[in-house]
């Protein structure tokens, strides 16, 4: 399985920021090495409930050394200042899913997408009485998650019993279970 690097994306990208201190550069590059030290480490654990104990140890010690040693400690408050812009420390934990799924349930990608997607939320019909002859004007309505356990859905909306004309063919991840990772939840994620 393809495990998604929105953390390692983070940081890679972060080297790339003009208006990083050159004092916290030498701090994100450490960084980018204890984090390909910990993503080296969570592929080699046991699959298995033998390995989560470890997991979520190497979890907890990565996060500490990102909070503390990268963040907290640099001269410069920039990181600490943009924290939420940079979104190092909910990478974090949207990268460790994936990785802590497949070691409690080690065939699950063969069955199911595991990782951020866009999953369904709702479908909808945009036909009319005066639009009505033609398809139903079937939309899914999607919303991005950080993490989802989901399977592509195939849809198909007709007027006519065996929906031989004027189908509407719609595909969209069903989500079994989706999750936000996020710092601060903004107001207007309760709305959805």
């Amino acid at each position: 399985m393809i495990m998604p690097t929105p953390h390692g994306d983070k940081l890679k990208a972060l080297l790339q920021n003009e208006k990083l201190p050159n004092s916290d550069r030498t701090r994100i590059d450490k960084a980018l090495e204890r984090y390909h030290n910990w993503i080296e480490a969570l592929r080699c654990l046991p699959k298995g409930n033998s390995g989560i104990a470890e997991a979520v140890r190497l979890l907890n010690d990565y996060r500490l050394f990102l909070d503390l040693d990268v963040v907290f400690d640099s001269e410069d408050d920039f990181l600490y200042r943009q924290k939420g812009q940079l979104k190092l420390d909910s990478t974090v934990i949207e990268e460790f899913l994936p990785h802590l799924v497949s070691l409690a349930f080690p065939d699950i990608s063969k069955s199911f997408s595991i990782g951020p997607h866009s999953c369904f939320a709702a479908l909808y019909f945009t036909s009319t009485i005066r639009t009505s002859i033609r398809s139903p004007g079937a939309q899914v309505r999607t919303k991005n998650q950080d993490f989802t356990i989901s399977k592509r859905l195939y849809l198909r909306a007709s007027f006519h019993p065996d929906r031989a004309e004027k189908v509407d063919t719609l595909e969209a991840n069903l989500g079994y279970l989706c999750a936000e990772c996020k710092t601060n939840l903004d107001k207007t994620m309760f709305q959805e």
